[in-house]
């Protein structure tokens, strides 16, 4: 016969346990010290099992009848029901444990070990703390879309537009390195498609007319600032590496008898390698460099401690101080300098170009193959380069193209 409340509420423990029916297979157990807990009674695989619903009165009559039909379900699809209980605790253990905090932890870990670079480790954790507050404590399998916009909008409402769209990125990262190891299914950043404002990218101020570069060559020579940031400039010019590459070059990756500069992949953008050829003019540079930060083990140390670079607004600043506006020229521009003229000039192949400045080829075979085919080339451009270069300073009438074939 059913139970009724009426039954259960008046039932009471007599020492020991008692095992009340209330049909297909839902059973009260009114326990020897007095509490009720409901219990399925049913058989998988020819064995008789028992699912622990919970207590009484805190599931009800009738959400312990809609367990057990939902527990009948499963079993007419051929699941355990108890084994199924089981695997959905550890998930939702697995999942409470998953916030997004320790989800980007382990990713930006994993980054670590691949070689990411170290201002490149200290962008994204800025952009971490943008978004921990709001989303750090929460499991990922319970973000959505609008929590995730929220801190991006705050973010854009300061007229940053790129950061915002980055962070936005980075937090899509965090999720889909979730998916993969099973702590998340879904990627809620996919909603915020055109949720943020685009932002226009803007190309870094290069001096590309030789005779503007010629005049700029002539003020870095009588720059009155620092010694070290005058050949910091110089050497940026020979060599138009990324500025962050040759604030935190150290003295060990320099072989000036092979004339070469060897970077290490964890301090490149692109995570691999990048070798330098140096021409004479840059080894001159640096041994003049090495007379004053030689003790240290980086090329440009700043002034508060020897262990950290320069900071990187040290070059741009002295370029104001020369009168350069930041719409004229940027350290980072010097890449830009170099890449057009070079390719202008019609001497040098440009992958070879591209491979001097570190450009990744998205083809794996070709790229290992422009590594070692150009090298010659590049050791012969970075020459002329500065050969170049010191013909501008002095005003002399450099010819940047070569002389058409007669």
């Amino acid at each position: 016969m059913p139970l009724t409340d009426v039954a259960i509420r008046g039932s009471k423990s007599n020492g020991k346990l008692q095992k009340k029916s209330d049909g297909g297979g839902l059973q009260l157990w009114v326990m020897p010290q007095g509490s009720k807990l409901w219990r399925f009674a049913y058989r998988y695989n020819g064995s008789q099992k028992s699912l622990a619903i919970g207590p009484y009165p805190e599931i009800s009559l009738a959400e312990a009848r809609q367990k057990r039909d939902d527990a009948k379900r499963l079993l007419i699809n051929g699941i355990d029901p108890s084994q199924k209980k089981k695997l959905d605790k550890i998930a939702k253990s697995i999942s409470d444990s998953a916030t997004f905090e320790v989800v980007a932890e382990e990713y930006l870990a994993k980054k670590v070990r691949e070689g990411l670079a170290e201002s490149t480790q200290k962008r994204l954790r800025t952009q971490l703390r943008y978004v921990l507050p709001a989303l750090g404590k929460r499991p990922l399998t319970e973000i959505t879309a609008p929590e995730v916009l929220e801190p991006l909008k705050r973010i854009e409402a300061r007229g940053t537009f790129e950061t915002a769209t980055r962070t936005k990125e980075l937090c899509g990262a965090v999720f889909r390195y979730g998916q993969a190891t099973g702590r998340c299914k879904d990627d809620p950043t996919q909603a915020l498609k055109g949720a943020l404002t685009s932002h226009q990218v803007k190309h870094r101020a290069a001096i590309t007319d030789p005779m503007k570069l010629a005049g700029f060559l002539r003020d870095v020579d009588e720059f009155e600032g620092q010694i070290t940031t005058r050949i910091a400039m110089k050497l940026l010019m020979l060599v138009f590496t990324r500025p962050v590459e040759l604030r935190n070059a150290l003295w060990e990756e320099f072989d000036f008898k092979e004339a070469v500069w060897k970077v290490t992949a964890g301090r490149m953008k692109m995570r691999r390698p990048h070798a330098v050829p140096l021409s004479r003019q840059a080894i001159a540079l640096l041994q003049e460099l090495q007379d004053i930060t030689g003790h240290a083990k980086l090329l440009f140390p700043g002034n508060r401690s020897i262990t950290r670079p320069i900071s990187a607004n040290t070059l741009n600043a002295a370029m104001r101080r020369m009168g350069f506006t930041k719409e004229e020229i940027c350290s980072h521009g010097f890449r830009g300098t170099a890449s057009t003229l070079l390719n202008e000039s019609g001497r040098f192949q440009r992958d070879a170009i591209d491979r001097a400045l570190s450009h990744k080829d998205p083809n794996e075979v070709r790229r290992a193959y422009n590594h070692s085919a150009y090298w010659q080339e590049r050791v012969e451009m970075a020459q002329w380069w500065a050969d170049y270069l010191d013909g501008l300073r002095k005003g002399d009438a450099v010819e940047l193209r070569m002389p058409a074939a007669t």
